[in-house]
This record gives C-alpha cells, structure tokens and sequence, in this order.
C-alpha cells in the first residue's frame, strides 16, 4: 500500500485574485510550485510561493480559472511532501553580537555564549521570501528563542543584519526599517545580479548560521 493511500487527503483552498491569480492554500504548496517548474502549465506566467500559499499568476486569454483550478487539484492529488534530504544547506557566518544579544541571552536564562551555540546549531529552513528582495523568513527556532518583535520599528536596520522575531529569524538584505531583535551580522551577499540566481536562497533550503 502506498504512502498516498494511508494517509488523509490534503484539500486545497483556491481563492481567485482577480481575473489573472489564483492563491492555493495547500501544505504542499512547495511542492506543487517544484512540479509547476519541472512541467509548465500551458497559460500560466509565474507562482509565487509563500506560506502555505502559492499564488499562481495566468493568462486569461490562453486559461480559465475553472480550468486552471482543475489542472492544479489534479496535480495535487498526487504530490507527496519532498524529503528533505533534497534541500539545499546554505551556511550563513555570523559575527554576532549588535543591540539585541544580551537581552535574548538574558531572556532565554543562558550567557550569550550558550545562546550562540544553540542558535548554530539549531536547523532551520527557509519558508518564503517576502518584505523585500532576498529576505527569507526561517522557520524552525524552538520556542525559547522565539522572541518577541520591539514595541516601536528601528527606523533603520542595516544590511546583514541578523535577527529573531516571533517564530521567526531572517537577515535583512539590505538596509530597511525593522522590529525584529538584532542578534548579529554577516557580509553573505543575500543579493546579487552578477549572479545566475541573484537570491541566495528559496522555499525549502536548510539554513545554518555559522560563528565568525
């Protein structure tokens, strides 16, 4: 008996974004969005991941949302979560320290050293790209080192800047106002036109922040 046949049917939700986008909600939105990019849609111009959500762009002319919405179920009908033995790791040194360690140390009942040490070694995994070119948000950090945002926004978080927020951790690719707990810095370029992929990473990849 196959994994498909034991386990309990995954129902998307569709809601129509206009007369061109349809948001799927779906956690194989990843997924989907892989098989999506290994065999084109015929209509479709662009999805977006995000969340649990891919959002998917098309050409009214050349597809119909009933149609679309169609080929989508069916797709998903059969797609199994990815292991994640096929990630990417992506290794982000960091030189920790900035207006935020001590506080998340003191909070968590540990030195900033020990608070370093966990955060090295704890996986994370990139969920979605969102607020501005090349940032992810990671997933994955353990309740104890999910920290609360700061009441009032810095009006200004520079570049490489890395930080925790909510359930969340991330590195501000470039300088923009920000609520989240600054903890460290790195020079990994997050973003980058010479490159064939300017953005570092996507939905999927494993992220480890590394000690400089």
């Amino acid at each position: 008996m196959s994994a498909q046949a034991t386990s309990a049917p995954i129902l998307p939700c569709f809601t129509p974004l206009g007369d061109a986008a349809l948001s799927v909600q779906t956690p194989l939105a990843r997924e989907l969005l892989a098989d999506l990019s290994e065999r084109p849609l015929s209509g479709v111009l662009e999805a977006v991941p995000a969340l649990n959500v891919l959002t998917v762009l098309y050409d009214p002319l050349a597809l119909s949302e009933a149609s679309l919405q169609e080929a989508l179920e069916e797709r998903l009908s059969w797609l199994l979560p990815a292991p994640p033995s096929g990630a990417r790791e992506i290794v982000i040194p960091v030189q920790f320290g900035g207006p935020d360690l001590a506080w998340c140390a003191e909070r968590t009942g540990q030195s900033e050293a020990e608070f370093i040490g966990e955060l090295c070694q704890t996986p994370l995994e990139v969920a979605f790209l969102g607020f501005t070119v090349g940032f992810a948000f990671l997933t994955g950090l353990p309740p104890h080192l999910q920290m609360p945002r700061l009441s009032a926004p810095r009006e200004r978080v520079p570049a490489g800047s890395v930080a925790l927020g909510g359930p969340w951790a991330g590195v501000y690719p470039r300088p923009t106002p920000g609520g989240w707990r600054i903890v460290g810095h790195t020079d990994a370029a997050l973003f980058d036109l010479s490159r064939p992929e300017p953005v570092l990473w996507q939905a999927g990849d494993r992220v480890r922040f590394a000690r400089v």
